[in-house]
């Protein structure tokens, strides 16, 4: 028996797949077809995967045409496969021709011609395409811009400022003159104006139909939080929190682990985000600018129900907090958070539980890297993933999804959204000391 396998992510499987999978059948008796899993392909730069790995499973399953499939996770999973399956014959596109030359060593290689015309990629960007507008003053506008260009089917439609700053990192011709201007010629906007305006912008962009990605907090009230919630439901819209960790492939994997108990029960949440970064007129305060962030992994872990908070905070002169400092009390735990605009310390994120502990490096927000401590060090446990754009262009893509299914994925929910509108407004809380 002559044992064939090919690998693929068979994204919206199209004609060009099945042709391949036809020809890779010929070349032999049986037939394993490896698909790649979700992580696997983020891992690889492919951030664009429309399908689950269960429903791109499904459909190479409904061709008839693989013999046995298994799903591919790592590098360096062919050779392992190749042995473990005692294969005869690789096999893949013309467009990787030279690059598994290196598998000869354990079976014999063979590149078959791409079905010329059709790709997934293609596919992808000729569905209707989600054009973005932007609104707002932060530096963040111009890495947005950016890496858009990694999404397909999304666009960005006009960016409306009224930061020098940023008029002068975007492209001139993305600039238009009025909120409005941006909003006719948008079916999606993202909002990075100061947290004041949201309420307002966020109202009028779903009142015209829009669909809104928001840099979280969506406000700083409660009560209007959940109004916006409730109106972008009534009219089958999305309304989601822009907060890049949450998206982050080391982030989702960090709270699995957690979740799966493998450092026990958790007692203590501890994260500090803090820069110092030049300040003007369209800065946030510190509760503002890394408030949400810093309080994502409290909620995910520990929940929003906590018993009571004390917020120690430093207001400058002109009544913005440099420095602020949040105790949480749970009934089994506690947890602790610390953000500044004017105030440096590490960033760091420690998860502590009754096995151990989970410490992530500065800056934790944005990592690759963390690591599972014991008490034993010999078990310790190291973890990379890999982080490209500091993961704007994964939240890009699973806005553009959400608004393509009609929800969105419960990346950040509802309850730790609605919490942050709460703490995040430092005037209607009566647990301040001032520091």
């Amino acid at each position: 028996m002559v044992k064939v396998i090919t690998y693929g992510t068979y994204d919206l499987l199209h004609r060009g797949h099945i042709r391949l999978l036809e020809r890779a059948k010929a070349l032999g008796d049986y037939l394993i077809v490896g698909v790649t899993a979700d992580d696997y392909d983020k891992s690889r730069g492919k951030i664009n995967v429309q399908q689950s790995l269960m429903e791109r499973i499904e459909a190479v399953r409904a061709t008839g045409l693989a013999n046995e499939i298994i799903v591919e996770e790592y590098e360096g999973q062919k050779i392992d496969d190749i042995r473990r399956y005692d294969i005869d014959i690789f096999t893949v596109g013309t467009d990787w021709e030279g690059q598994f030359d290196y598998l000869n060593e354990y079976c014999k290689v063979i590149y078959l011609p791409r079905t010329e015309g059709v790709s997934s990629s293609e596919i992808r960007a000729e569905q209707k395409k989600l054009r973005l507008g932007i609104v707002g003053e932060s530096p963040m506008i111009k890495k947005f811009v950016r890496e858009h260009e990694f999404v397909n089917g999304l666009e960005i439609s006009g960016i409306y400022t009224k930061s020098d700053a940023v008029k002068a990192d975007v492209p001139k011709e993305l600039l238009k003159d009025s909120f409005e201007g941006i909003l006719s010629m948008s079916n999606a906007v993202y909002i990075i104006s100061r947290p004041e305006f949201h309420y307002e912008q966020v109202k009028t962009a779903l009142m015209k139909d829009k669909h809104v990605l928001c840099e979280s907090p969506i406000t700083n009230s409660v009560k209007q939080s959940k109004e916006l919630f409730e109106l972008a439901k009534e009219r089958g819209l999305v309304l989601m929190d822009s907060l890049k960790t949450a998206f982050s492939t080391a982030y989702a994997r960090l709270l699995l682990l957690v979740k799966a108990g493998k450092i026990g029960d958790v007692y203590s949440v501890d994260a500090t985000c803090t820069s110092l970064q030049k300040t003007d007129e369209y800065s946030w305060n510190s509760i503002c600018a890394w408030g949400p962030t810093a309080m994502l992994p409290v909620f995910d872990i520990l929940g929003t129900n906590y018993i009571d908070k004390t917020i120690y905070t430093h207001f400058d002169e002109s009544g913005k907090d440099l420095f602020t400092k949040i105790d949480f009390h749970y009934e089994h735990a506690v947890a602790s958070i610390k953000v500044g605009n004017g105030v440096k310390s590490e960033g760091e994120l420690i998860i502590s539980g009754t096995k151990g502990y989970i410490y992530v490096p500065a800056p934790w927000w944005k990592t690759d890297y963390f690591e599972v401590r014991y008490e034993n060090p010999a078990e310790n446990k190291r973890y990379f993933y890999q982080l490209d754009g500091e993961g704007i262009r994964y939240e890009l893509v699973e806005f553009r999804k959400a608004v393509e299914i009609g929800y969105s994925q419960s990346y950040i929910d509802y309850d730790s959204s609605i919490a942050f509108s709460s703490i995040t407004n430092l005037s209607d809380n009566r647990c301040i000391v001032r520091i």
